[in-house]
């Protein structure tokens, strides 16, 4: 039996529209595919998935590995809404190249190529080559409790809608965009070796930040920008940035 990577479920009835866009970060009424999150009250990240509006129902397309939990804490916000959530059958296919009829585009980078939804077995290719390239996150990688999602590239990644109004971790997000400069965050970083995810990166001695991804000579970094210069290391290989 193969196992999804993958699940996705239906929101249907009158206030599916509302009822989502008064929770994520983005803004569920655009048209093609939607990248957003849920939030904590406190602006960290809980989830990050994929959002498609239909006639009579919206489609969300996250990680099997958070998806039980995120469909409980969304029951939870459902009050007196006139929402049903329910898992569904479809499965996502994932290419490169020309968008096939149906295909939507990856909305985070035209790189990482379309997404689509259908009837058979899901197809997700490695791109993890093309998402280290473009510093695109990964649920479970580089996206953890702990992330906040303006340092993990979500503006860049158009997973955030400053103008669309109130969501869960709104106001700790706008603050971040408007009256703070990040100082730390996720950006791509040459690399010559290798270390296991997680591995600290050091200069001089210092916590410089986080080693994630790699691939092809270069790799995922959460850094503090103001440490992140000259050859830094994490468990004998080397890290340079930019």
């Amino acid at each position: 039996m193969t196992q999804h990577t993958r699940k996705i479920f239906t929101f249907s009835g009158a206030d599916r529209v509302d009822f989502l866009q008064g929770l994520v970060t983005n803004d569920v009424t655009r048209s093609g595919l939607v990248y957003a999150a849920l939030l904590t009250p406190q602006g960290k990240y809980i989830a990050d998935f994929f959002l498609l509006r239909r006639e009579n129902d919206i489609l969300l397309d996250v990680s099997a590995t958070l998806a039980d939990a995120l469909a409980q804490r969304l029951t939870m916000y459902k009050l007196r809404a006139d929402v049903s959530i329910a898992a569904s059958d479809l499965a996502v296919s994932c290419g490169l190249g020309d968008t096939p009829e149906g295909a939507f585009a990856d909305p985070r980078n035209p790189a990482l190529g379309w997404r689509c939804y259908g009837e058979g077995s899901e197809d997700i290719p490695d791109m993890t080559a093309l998402r280290v390239a473009h510093c695109v996150p990964e649920t479970g990688i580089e996206l953890t409790l702990d992330t906040y999602i303006l340092e993990a590239g979500f503006e860049r990644l158009n997973g955030v809608d400053f103008k669309k109004g109130c969501y869960v971790g709104q106001e700790v997000t706008a603050r971040m965009k408007h009256k703070t400069e990040l100082r730390k965050g996720l950006a791509t970083v040459s690399m010559n070796g290798s270390a296991e995810i997680g591995t600290p990166i050091t200069s001089e001695g210092k916590a410089v930040g986080t080693l994630y991804s790699q691939a092809e000579g270069r790799a995922i970094a959460y850094l503090r920008f103001d440490r992140a210069t000259g050859q830094m290391e994490a468990d004998g290989a080397t890290i340079t940035y930019p």
